[in-house]
């Protein structure tokens, strides 16, 4: 039994007779007549439901490499690899929104391995519990590395993530359920939204799909993206977010084909928000005609043996939506955290405001500094009104 339990309880009462139990007084007239039975006012007509609103995160990408699976087998204490250790640094920015959306950008291995890094990915399986532990409700697939290990490697993962209790979009088992839109039920206190999830890339890094089964991967095509968003929006979904995988690697400003394509995609009354992976650095994030596209969140864990600082840096992206008096949701508050990945063991993931008035940190203050202004100053770069989740360290 809890505490509030015990505090909730009241003292028993020392038994006392009940009027029923005695003698009634002697009368020498006749008993007095019944009171009228009160008349019982109209019922308390309810309150209209309070407008729903709800809380959506989303992160970079999720791609491992060979420097965090042994960190994973550190963590682990040699018996088994723990990646929640390296995640845990995001966890109460993650897990305290209603929606948290990851890109798993790479297949699963079985358990125990082999694993393999670039340049055709096969990952510990234990990603995806750390994921879930971080706060993780949902995650995209659909990426340049969706093939590398053929239509294994794409059932092993979406069955991993079914038995964690991870929603998934952008890679499929059957031809069914590549058509099929992903509806998720999130709760408010004025009642549940209905939001779509769905997933596309750019490009398949030159491995063909397995077995000609093109449907595996939901490859970015602009009238599938739109067919699809229609098709959501007639199945019930209120909200949809679109993820997608595009853009330059290591370029932090978006190529001509992404700034033209947002604008036509967000023009769509069925889109709803954009969220971008690939690049491996953060790019801007713009409000276009009242709706945002986050064009590249970077790298939400990751180990590239190819220098470079802004490798390191990520981007938590966060949007909160409300419905308005005509029923549509918009985003009414948008904002973002600045993350580092360190590059020496132990590895972790940093929130750069939160870690950088912490003591005993695993990042230097100079290079939490870097980070921070790096970031912002390129998210920031289109204007808009979007601001830091916290205030500069």
């Amino acid at each position: 039994m809890g505490l509030v339990t015990l505090l909730g309880c009241t003292a028993p009462q020392a038994e006392q007779p009940t009027e029923a139990l005695r003698e009634p007084p002697a009368t020498s007239g006749p008993a007095p007549a019944p009171a009228p039975a009160p008349t019982p006012g109209p019922a308390p007509t309810p309150g209209p439901a309070p407008p729903r609103s709800f809380s959506l995160v989303a992160t970079g990408d999720v791609l491992l490499h060979p420097p965090l699976w042994e960190q994973a087998r550190r963590d682990g204490r040699g018996s088994a690899l723990d990646l929640s250790p390296v995640l845990a640094g995001v966890r109460p920015l993650v897990a305290a929104a209603d929606l948290a959306i990851c890109h798993l950008e790479t297949p699963l291995a079985p358990a125990g391995g082999p694993y393999r890094g670039y340049p055709q990915f096969a990952v510990p399986p234990e990603i995806v519990p750390a994921l879930v532990q971080t706060g993780s409700d949902a995650c995209t697939t659909a990426s340049n590395h969706t093939f590398d290990q053929g239509a294994a490697g794409i059932d092993r993962t979406l069955r991993a993530l079914d038995e964690a209790g991870l929603a998934h979009a952008g890679t499929a088992r059957s031809a069914q359920e590549a058509e099929r839109v992903r509806l998720l039920t999130v709760a408010t206190t004025g009642g549940p939204v209905r939001v779509a999830l769905l997933s596309y890339t750019s490009g398949s890094h030159g491995i063909a799909a397995p077995g000609g089964q093109a449907w595996r991967g939901r490859l970015l095509d602009e009238t599938q993206v739109l067919r699809d968003a229609a098709a959501a929006r007639r199945q019930g979904a209120e909200v949809t977010v679109v993820a997608l995988h595009w853009g330059e690697e290591h370029v932090q400003e978006p190529t001509a084909e992404q700034q033209a394509l947002a604008p036509r995609l967000l023009a769509s009354p069925h889109v709803d928000l954009l969220i971008g992976h690939h690049a491996r650095v953060v790019q801007p994030v713009e409000q276009i005609a009242g709706k945002w596209v986050a064009y590249g969140l970077g790298n939400l864990v990751a180990a590239h043996a190819t220098p470079g600082a802004a490798l390191r840096e990520g981007l938590l992206a966060s949007f909160r939506f409300s419905e308005q008096p005509d029923g549509r949701f918009l985003v009414d508050e948008a904002g973002y955290a600045p993350l580092l990945m360190t590059d020496t063991p132990p590895l972790r993931v940093l929130d750069v405001a939160r870690s950088a008035r912490a003591a005993g940190t695993d990042a230097s203050a100079q290079r939490l500094d870097r980070a921070w202004a790096r970031t912002t100053r390129v998210v920031e770069s289109r204007g808009g009104g979007l601001a830091p989740l916290s205030a500069a360290p």
